[in-house]
């Protein structure tokens, strides 16, 4: 739940003082007066506003809403009595930076709606002022309508992808510690038992030396027939450790779409692949690749991979209902895609792509040549 001092985005930029170079304009207005009581008036209300426009910057909480209240009166005020309305493109711009949800809709809706009833005023009772800059108050207030809108959402909008890049930062770690947890425990079940087997015959090929040299002898043998099981084991969980199953990075995509809000389907069985460890390897990282251009770049709200395991070759396509490949930046695809070819001509593979509703990516590699003894098991 967001906290209430946190209302305001972190980072808005240098955007709020460039505002302050148009401080200068409202001076027009007030010295068109003849009245010198109002042009005191004037000037005093417009240091006010920059005072109060600065400390709503900096403040949190009722504070920052005080002074944001202010501005508001000030800005009526000086469109009442100057005809100045531009004091309320100041307020949008800052409304819009507002990160608390009831905050903004708050103000957005008391500075539209005041702003609306002051101009209208100034029209009813026909002041020359507004009718000469009538197409300035007219786009005025059009940005009183959409300037806070846009800069609520666009903020928005970067604070979901930042929460989205540090929840796939986590998936990542957890992913990580997973694995160290599933090494320990293949470590543990492969040579915990043969380790204190081997330390029991020991024991006892020790005590049998003098008094049964034979059976000693075998105690022996049964040793290292022990350590080879075991060595064997360990190479082959090696084996299987530096390679990463398509059906677990299956589970790690569906994982980081589900966090960016993109629908992910799935046609195919992964289990039924006929390709080598190495060759799913590298379709796991191209795959993979290929889903982070996706989330980043295609702005597609489905992602479907399909496996389609052939006699010759796997056939694995990642599509997605986004912008197309042909209208995102050239320097952001080309690098994943020129890695993910590299990989795939590392194990004679190959990649193509389309681009028609969408993106698809077409990953291809070798299927395995099974032996004519293994085609008559499956046979039977």
């Amino acid at each position: 739940m967001q906290k209430w001092h946190h209302i305001f985005h972190k980072s808005t930029g240098l955007s709020p003082y460039v505002w302050v170079v148009f401080f200068i304009l409202p001076f027009y207005f007030i010295f068109r007066s003849s009245s010198t009581p109002e042009i005191v008036i004037g000037i005093v209300m417009i240091t006010v506003f920059f005072i109060c426009y600065v400390l709503s910057f900096i403040t949190r909480g009722w504070v920052m809403y005080f002074w944001t209240s202010v501005q508001i009166a000030i800005s009526l005020t000086m469109t009442l009595l100057f005809g100045y309305v531009y004091f309320a493109l100041f307020l949008a711009f800052f409304i819009g930076n507002i990160q608390h949800r009831v905050g903004f809709f708050v103000l957005y809706t008391v500075h539209l709606v005041t702003t609306v009833v002051t101009v209208n005023i100034g029209f009813v009772t026909r002041d020359p002022v507004y009718i000469q800059q009538l197409p300035f108050v007219l786009i005025s207030l059009v940005g009183v309508i959409l300037l806070p809108v846009t800069t609520y959402n666009r903020n928005k909008q970067d604070k979901l992808q930042g929460e989205l890049e540090n929840a796939n930062k986590r998936i990542t770690e957890l992913v990580k510690l997973e694995e160290r947890q599933r090494i320990a425990r293949d470590l543990h079940d492969t040579l915990g038992q043969k380790l204190s087997l081997i330390g029991l015959k020991s024991d006892l090929a020790g005590k049998l030396m003098t008094k049964d040299p034979e059976q000693a002898q075998q105690e022996m043998s049964d040793i290292r027939q022990t350590a080879r099981g075991a060595l064997k084991e360990v190479r082959e969980m090696v084996t299987k450790m530096r390679g990463t199953r398509l059906e677990d990075e299956l589970f790690r995509i569906e994982q980081i779409l589900d966090a960016a809000e993109i629908e992910f389907v799935l046609k195919g069985d992964p289990k039924q692949l006929n390709t080598s460890l190495m060759a799913e390897n590298v379709v796991s990282m191209a795959m993979k690749e290929a889903v982070t251009n996706v989330v980043k770049h295609s702005g597609a709200t489905v992602c479907t991979v399909v496996i389609e395991p052939a006699a010759t070759e796997l056939v694995v396509l990642v599509k997605d209902d986004g912008v197309g490949i042909e209208d995102r930046p050239k320097d952001r695809v080309g690098n994943g895609l020129q890695g993910m070819r590299e990989r795939l001509e590392f194990v004679n593979g190959s990649l193509d792509i389309t681009s028609e509703d969408g993106t698809t990516l077409i990953l291809r590699v070798p299927s395995m040549v099974q032996q004519p003894g293994k085609e008559k098991e499956a046979e039977a």
